[in-house]
């Protein structure tokens, strides 16, 4: 019996763990960390109530059911695996010779960019003074709390690092992925782009984008603030599926 005890307890640490990892994100909750604590806390009534489940497996019906959901369970991680290849994948498909940088807008506070936007931003002009022949679009409407569109934070940003704004295109209608590229391709001929957001979010964006008629689709992937990466990760195995499923 001590030593079942002591292997419950085992467990537990890994997933209190895990817990706090998830909750590290807050005041930010969303799909993301949301779906994993729920997880995360159905392990550790299983982890608590194993001697239940154990009894339960016993029973014909019960040994059946619990059958169904370790298989569900094992699928599911299996899936989030390809998944979680494929994003990497995406991210670190980098360019070589970017003919049109797309640059994903998100959250303006006021009329200044987010800590998330600027680390894109930042990854941007880096890839500007690489390739200075390369269009850029910024892209990204107006959305609530914003002062001003993100296209015309993203600008104002990029030439205050010394960026030439002739090179500059901004895209300031959109309101989603699929939008800044649908709007974003409408203002070039360029079919190959490549495409700056935070690396999480590249294989969604590239699906997309080629949806929307992109033939080849390479990433600068910025930096995501680490105590975010699960969350977002996690969040982005849930838009992929949208994806899969919707086509959007």
């Amino acid at each position: 019996m001590k030593i079942k005890k002591y292997l419950r307890l085992l467990l537990l640490i890994p997933e209190f763990l895990l817990l706090g990892i998830f909750n590290a994100a807050a005041p930010i909750y969303n799909e993301g960390n949301i779906s994993a604590i729920a997880f995360i806390i159905v392990l550790m009534f299983v982890t608590v109530c194993f001697d239940g489940f154990a009894a339960l497996w016993k029973t014909k019906v019960g040994k059946a059911v619990l059958s169904a959901v370790m298989a569900l369970t094992a699928a599911g991680f299996l899936y989030a695996g390809v998944l979680s290849g494929l994003m990497y994948n995406a991210m670190t498909n980098t360019p070589e010779d970017p003919k049109v940088i797309v640059v994903l807008g998100c959250q303006v506070q006021g009329t200044q960019p987010s800590r998330m936007l600027a680390r894109r931003l930042d990854a941007a002009f880096g890839i500007m003074q690489e390739y200075p022949d390369a269009q850029v679009i910024v892209s990204g409407g107006r959305g609530s709390g914003e002062a001003i569109t993100e296209a015309e934070c993203m600008k104002k940003y990029l030439t205050a690092k010394g960026a030439d704004p002739d090179r500059i295109i901004t895209e300031d209608k959109s309101t989603s992925t699929a939008e800044n590229l649908r709007y974003s391709l409408a203002l070039t001929d360029e079919r190959d782009i490549t495409i700056v957001s935070d690396g999480y979010h590249q294989y969604r964006a590239s699906l997309i984008a080629k949806a929307e008629g992109a033939e080849s689709v390479t990433a600068i992937s910025a930096d995501t603030e680490k105590r975010f990466l699960p969350t977002y990760w996690v969040r982005e195995w849930l838009g992929i599926t949208h994806f899969f499923l919707l086509g959007r």
